[in-house]
């Protein structure tokens, strides 16, 4: 077992009858508590060394983006006092300095320890298995493993909470996919519903190219969930990724927080279906070039915010509700025509079920953008795609996670195949040719497309796949097939009399 599994497995177990999303923000904030202490340690101690410099002076620490961590919130001074009668007090005191000394977490840490609710031996565990089965040294590979710790723990937790867990994480796989598709390793990135920071931190190619180049990447977001917001900023700091993510009460398409900004990648789950919206206020917003969408659903609200804020050959992944694909409700045809026309969308994946925590909706990935005459993928430059849209049907992937009845996530190979095909078909040079494959992608034009009438789910397009040939001719084994159906159904006619015969005997 992995020591995120086996970390997780112990913890949830002090956490008694406490509600998931309660004690979340606790095991949450304590393991951000070890990470940050671990940071300023490593550079203390360093400083502590040499011979001129002051291992307590804050401009040190501020100067290698390391947060300054006052003496009374450090790991080994709450770790002596554990077993405190206040200690959730000092908790919270310690979240407060840290906050106070470190503009950039103002407003981020939970301060929940001290309420009369809370169980210190509960605290007192955690403290102690944060203490004793983490061991640190304050490597690159121990930032990492928080990394890898925290981002399990917050996947964990929303399987959990059900649906209120799903609305705030986007499960592994999914961001997986998008990620390899866009492949947003340079340039300005943006999520515009960020809930905990998921699409920037679990990915591992992702993290690996802002590994040391920070002036590569640049990170925007924008949450409207105050506490989902702190979640991220934590989540983002322990992976060492400094951006600008943004929180308001109204959310973003309300109140965009950077209405005049373009990005280069856009990464986005928003929820699905959302009715209120206040989108009878917004109908002449000018980010509606493709027509108003319906008051009483923000999906193609979302994807025309997000393709609005697209860069000039910028790329935009967005996962909704497959009825996106399909509605013809509220005008959303007419904008789903208008988006095809106007070279709006790449490419359209449908995804399988069960991929999401809490909810049954199945969903797709759209795929934006903004020029398709031409862009740049890995400093190759791409085909003239106008007039086309790739469709890709990934509805037979995936397999259930082990030890879960009901919840699936796709492989690493086939979210390769997925991402593959898209590059392939975008014309990057070490993809390969691109090919359709029936039953799972095919590459339609605009005409076929109208004449489906602009619906966009995979399926229409890519047809079946190829089916074995067995060597049995069709009509003989449609024969066949037939009358074991007829001897089936003789059979069960058979047991029916039987049974009425026996019940009647016994009465």
């Amino acid at each position: 077992m992995s020591i995120e599994k086996t970390l997780f497995a112990a913890a949830d177990k002090m956490r008694g009858s406490m509600d998931a999303g309660e004690y979340k923000h606790i095991a949450l904030g304590l393991l951000f508590l070890r990470y940050v202490s671990v940071s300023f340690n490593r550079l203390h101690e360093k400083l502590s060394a040499e011979a001129y410099s002051d291992p307590e002076d804050r401009d040190e620490y501020l100067a290698e983006n390391i947060f300054w961590v006052p003496e009374e919130a450090r790991w080994q001074t709450i770790s002596r006092q554990s077993k405190d009668p206040r200690i959730g007090i000092l908790i919270d005191d310690a979240m407060r300095a840290i906050e106070k000394e470190n503009e950039s977490l103002k407003g981020a840490l939970p301060k929940v320890y001290g309420k009369e609710s809370i169980d210190r031996a509960m605290l007192s565990g955690l403290i102690d298995l944060f203490t004793n089965d983490i061991k640190l040294e304050g490597t690159r590979a121990d930032f990492d493993l928080i990394g890898r710790i925290y981002e399990y723990c917050i996947g964990e937790f929303a399987s959990s909470e059900g649906k209120r867990g799903g609305e705030f994480y986007t499960p592994k796989s999914v961001v997986d996919t998008l990620i390899e598709m866009i492949e947003p390793t340079k340039g300005r990135v943006y999520d515009p519903c960020c809930g905990t920071g998921g699409f920037f931190v679990q990915s591992e190619k992702f993290i690996d190219a802002h590994s040391g180049k920070s002036d590569d990447i640049a990170i925007y977001g924008q949450e409207r969930n105050h506490t989902t917001f702190g979640l991220a900023r934590m989540n983002l700091a322990i992976r060492g990724i400094f951006g600008d993510i943004r929180w308001n009460s109204e959310g973003t398409l309300v109140k965009d927080a950077f209405p005049d900004e373009r990005f280069d990648y856009i990464l986005a789950n928003p929820p699905f279906n959302i009715s209120d919206w206040s989108g009878e206020l917004l109908r002449e917003d000018r980010r509606w070039r493709y027509g108003a969408p319906p008051v009483g659903n923000a999906n193609f609200a979302w994807i025309q915010h997000i393709h609005a804020h697209l860069s000039a050959s910028g790329i935009g992944g967005v996962v909704m509700a497959n009825g996106s694909m399909s509605s013809m409700s509220g005008g959303e045809g007419e904008i789903r025509r208008a988006l095809v026309e106007g070279d709006a969308i790449d490419a359209m994946v449908a995804l399988p079920g069960q991929l999401f925590y809490g909810t049954q909706i199945p969903a797709c990935l759209w795929i934006l953008a903004k020029d398709k005459s031409n862009g740049i993928a890995r400093d190759a430059k791409l085909r003239d795609r106008r007039g086309e849209v790739l469709f890709i049907d990934a509805r037979k992937m995936g397999a259930l996670v082990p030890g879960s009845r009901k919840q699936k996530e796709l492989s690493d190979a086939e979210v390769q195949k997925i991402a593959t095909a898209y590059h392939a078909w975008r014309g990057e040079p070490d993809a390969g040719a691109y090919e359709d494959e029936a039953g799972f992608c095919k590459s339609a034009r605009l005409d076929e497309i109208g004449r489906h009438n602009f619906v966009l789910t995979p399926g229409r397009y890519v047809g079946a796949g190829a089916v074995e040939d067995d060597g049995e001719p069709f009509e003989e084994k449609f024969e066949r097939l037939m009358g074991t159906l007829r001897e089936q159904f003789s059979e069960g006619r058979r047991l029916e009399a039987e049974i009425e015969t026996r019940l009647g005997a016994l009465g």
